[in-house]
């Protein structure tokens, strides 16, 4: 059975068909989608979970299925206001004293230890450091996905702290987009449906959500996969697929959590070299957490993440010795 959590805290059964929903999961608690962003396939079986939203576009999608590139619908395109780049200034995103500690009974585990950071409009970053480091948990405290044990994010100037349930609700689903290392596609949908889904969770209509769909998948090159179950698709395919889906809802900022940690050599450059494309094609901003150090030197910036904080590599020659080799 799957339990539908709405914003007030009541519980319905269901899939989201709405952008008044909230929150997403299992009876069990174990998997959930949360403001448009999949934290993990919630479902396989599509007789609970395929939507009303998901069976009307199948339909029209029935009539047209050229999957060429279309004009992206207005109320999804990048969520980078004008009043937004004039509050960022030169920094779009920015995290101050960040601290966050983990305490089971006496014990407190120090993840983060007054962390700063300050990405500017534009900037692709690259963080570095050995698995354990804190790099997931940065990422996640930047989505505002979990909240800091003390320190502030800001982002185009305005503190997470100052922002509603609701406000942070909009940001995750509008403002941020997120790649994780293991795609969280749901194998037994389409990618169309995959990349459509957090838009009707937004409450996008579904003529807008396809056509936005089948210009993503266009952009990542897979037009002509459009209508095959996500499990029918190779490594790199899916992670093409979760990267359209990141991206669908026009994002200022795009996260990436190890997003070639799980593919091999010419698939983790080439899925690289399309988030590059699409980060200027798109004026993203983006901040990319990887063991790939040989990857890492194609940003704009190299941060080590190292006891807790960020700092610049300690000297050229340290990163050249591990050109192309894997951190952890």
């Amino acid at each position: 059975m799957v339990v539908l959590w709405l914003p007030d805290g009541t519980r319905g059964k269901g899939p989201p068909s709405g952008s008044d929903r909230h929150l997403f999961t299992r009876s069990d608690g174990s998997d959930f989608l949360r403001n448009g962003i999949f934290i993990a396939a919630y479902a396989n079986d599509r007789r609970h979970n395929a939507s009303n939203d998901v069976r009307k576009a199948r339909a029209e999608n029935r009539t047209e299925r050229k999957g060429s590139a279309v004009q992206l619908p207005a109320a999804i395109r990048p969520n980078l206001t004008p009043a937004d780049s004039e509050s960022a200034s030169r920094f779009l995103l920015r995290a101050v004293q960040l601290r966050k500690v983990y305490r089971s009974g006496d014990a407190e585990l120090i993840v983060l230890d007054g962390l700063n950071l300050e990405v500017a409009l534009g900037e692709i970053v690259a963080i570095v450091g050995p698995s354990g480091a804190g790099k997931s948990t940065l990422l996640h405290l930047l989505a505002a996905l979990d909240t800091p044990t003390s320190g502030t994010v800001y982002f185009a100037g305005k503190s997470h702290d100052a922002l509603s349930d609701a406000e942070l609700a909009d940001f995750r689903n509008r403002r941020v987009g997120f790649v994780w290392q293991r795609h969280h596609l749901l194998l037994d949908f389409t990618a169309a449906e995959n990349v459509a889904m957090p838009l009707f969770v937004r409450g996008v209509p579904p003529g807008e959500a396809q056509r936005a769909t089948r210009h993503w998948l266009d952009e990542v090159g897979l037009a002509a996969r459009a209508h095959h179950r996500a499990g029918e698709l190779s490594g790199g395919e899916q992670q093409r697929v979760a990267i359209a889906r990141a991206l669908g809802g026009g994002p200022a900022l795009l996260l990436a959590d190890e997003p070639t940690g799980d593919l091999d050599e010419q698939n983790a450059a080439a899925v690289f070299e399309l988030m590059q494309r699409l980060h200027q094609a798109h004026r993203l901003t983006s901040i990319l957490a990887t063991h790939n150090l040989g990857l890492a030197q194609r940003a704009d910036r190299i941060l080590v993440l190292e006891h807790g904080i960020l700092q610049p590599p300690r000297g050229a020659a340290r990163l050249e010795t591990q050109k192309g080799e894997s951190l952890g």
